[in-house]
């Protein structure tokens, strides 16, 4: 078994790596990505649960104190195991998008990416690939809320905690039928892939969330993968004190930006002129009222509708902007489009035409 150790800032490649020879065509390879950071635990297991469906399996050892990498090194037999060794830790989606970044240099067609943890049930992965491979989709996610029933083994905090993030989510990323953001199960195509900015996305806890911000600015399809909550003796390594802010700001932050861009630069319609009547409205109404309320003089009947009109009237502006908002979520897979143009390029060239 190969082992790699990576450096930042310097390029990297894992030799002989087999053809597709199991559940995928052999255009279509399918590559599973492990970030690993003190799972020493589970990852073996996680490995054996693996089946046939995968081509390509890559653990990524985020400089885990543990050794985790070395671990599987050591005890693995699976040849389609590849070990990748970071020697600065650089968080679950840095081991991510390092695993992503091999499996599309080695031709992968269809990435899927689940935790070492043993949270994530391995014998779901043909429902995300499939997903992907009939062109349902772009990016398929887990959702663990899909069935109420499931949701009493998760602890409450990550219960109310998760409802919360999903809400700011759906804000900053556009993906309003899309819930569980936080979910690590995910699944990619290659093709879309290779058009994100991987550089640019988050490489801590925001990773997921963020990866969704960058996906709808492509205008790629998401779908949710029902699964259910597992939990056993793993011990976390998200501190909730520490991420909040950074959260906040991260939403605040790709909401900006994805306004800025779906509907000012790359497009401007209704629910823009709709998005900035809204704004100024309410934010005249707001002022002008606490400009005359917080005065000790009465409030005349004319100001007062000179306050509340401006409000209400900002309230249903934004509320028509977010019903724009919800129904022009992507509906159809970005890659099989990109597909279609890769061949008609070729037909293109193949005519001498130039």
């Amino acid at each position: 078994m190969q082992g790699v150790v990576l450096r930042p800032g310097r390029s990297f490649q894992v030799a002989n790596v087999r053809p597709s020879s199991r559940g995928a065509p052999a255009d279509e390879p399918v590559a599973v990505v492990i970030p690993c950071y003190k799972v020493t635990g589970q990852i073996l297991d996680v490995l054996r649960g693996i089946g046939d469906e995968a081509d390509l399996i890559y653990v990524v050892d985020d400089k885990c104190p543990e050794g985790s990498g070395a671990l599987v090194q050591r005890e693995s037999r699976d040849p389609r195991v590849r070990v990748l060794f970071h020697d600065v830790n650089q968080g679950v989606g840095g081991a991510t998008i390092t695993g992503i970044r091999q499996a599309l240099a080695d031709g992968a067609k269809i990435i899927v990416k689940i935790d070492g943890d043993g949270q994530m049930d391995a014998s779901l992965l043909p429902v995300f690939v499939e997903a992907l491979r009939s062109g349902e989709a772009d990016y398929a996610k887990g959702n663990r809320f899909f069935d109420p029933d499931g949701l009493t083994a998760m602890p409450t905090v990550r219960l109310l905690g998760n409802a919360a993030l999903s809400f700011l989510a759906k804000l900053s990323t556009g993906y309003w039928h899309s819930f569980d953001p936080t979910n690590g199960y995910i699944a990619i195509h290659a093709d879309v892939a290779r058009l994100l900015p991987l550089h640019k996305v988050s490489k801590r806890y925001f990773f997921e969330t963020d990866l969704l911000f960058r996906l709808n600015t492509h205008q790629a399809r998401v779908v949710d993968v029902p699964m259910p909550a597992q939990y056993g003796d793993e011990a976390s390594n998200l501190r909730v004190g520490r991420v909040i802010l950074p959260f906040l700001a991260g939403h605040l932050r790709n909401f900006g930006k994805r306004i800025l861009y779906n509907y000012f630069l790359r497009d401007f319609n209704i629910a823009s002129l709709e998005f900035v009547a809204g704004l100024m409205l309410l934010a005249f109404g707001l002022s002008f009222g606490i400009a005359h309320w917080s005065s000790n003089v009465g409030a005349t009947a004319g100001t007062v509708m000179l306050a509340a009109l401006p409000i209400i009237l900002g309230v249903q502006f934004l509320l028509a902007f977010i019903a724009y908002d919800v129904q022009s979520a992507p509906s159809s897979a970005l890659h099989v489009r990109l597909a279609g143009h890769d061949r008609a390029d070729r037909r293109y060239k193949g005519t001498g035409r130039r």
